[in-house]
């Protein structure tokens, strides 16, 4: 059987890190707790998967009881894109045969969406999930690709269209699964699902509690 392994980019929840596009609209407090309620989403999601799991810190490795069975570690890299590239590295030189990785601030994000990502991988060697940003929150590979995270404008609106250019140019065929929309501002949260059918969430972008 095919080695899998799922990888979960994690922020380190300390006040005015995490969310801070998001924080400039409802304070710091009201940011952290967003955030610590989209990592619940996230490990939520992964809870069933009986694949290998991944948790890679930003900072320092939090033994945290959500994360139960999975390997903790810490990114490595001066950018985002060398944190994903080195991330990926170490999996393929331990011997998995597919790499899915997704951030943690995802209201949307399914077991099934992850799921049909290492379906894609069967067919492409590349899987994005494209991000109503313009960028994207989940990337899986059926081998190395360094290329993929390097030279990129990181957290621009073009990232992924930019990315999907360079592999077509380079003839390398890729899968897309459907788009999200991920929590950066305080107008992303209110056009979620998250915000508009959670009274908790509305009232800590209110900064209630």
């Amino acid at each position: 059987m095919t080695k899998r392994l799922l990888i979960v980019f994690v922020k380190n929840n300390k006040l005015g890190k995490v969310k801070t596009r998001l924080a400039k609209s409802i304070g710091k407090q009201g940011a952290s707790a967003i955030y610590r309620e989209l990592v619940k989403i996230t490990a939520n999601c992964i809870a069933e998967l009986t694949i290998k799991k991944h948790i890679y810190f930003s900072d320092e490795v939090i033994d945290e009881p959500i994360w139960k069975d999975a390997y903790k570690t810490i990114q490595v890299g001066n950018d985002l894109g060398e944190r994903m590239k080195n991330a990926f590295k170490n999996s393929f030189d331990n011997g998995y045969e597919q790499v899915v990785l997704i951030g943690s601030d995802l209201p949307e994000l399914s077991t099934k969406i992850i799921k049909n990502s290492f379906e894609e991988l069967t067919k492409n060697s590349v899987v994005f999930g494209p991000a109503q940003d313009g960028g994207y929150y989940l990337i899986g590979l059926s081998k190395m690709n360094t290329k993929i995270f390097e030279n990129k404008a990181w957290s621009t609106d073009t990232l992924l269209k930019d990315t999907l250019n360079e592999l077509t140019k380079d003839q390398q065929k890729y899968s897309l699964l459907q788009g999200l929309n991920d929590i950066d501002t305080l107008e992303d949260l209110k056009k979620s699902d998250f915000y508009t059918k959670n009274k908790y969430i509305q009232e800590i972008a209110h900064q209630k509690i």
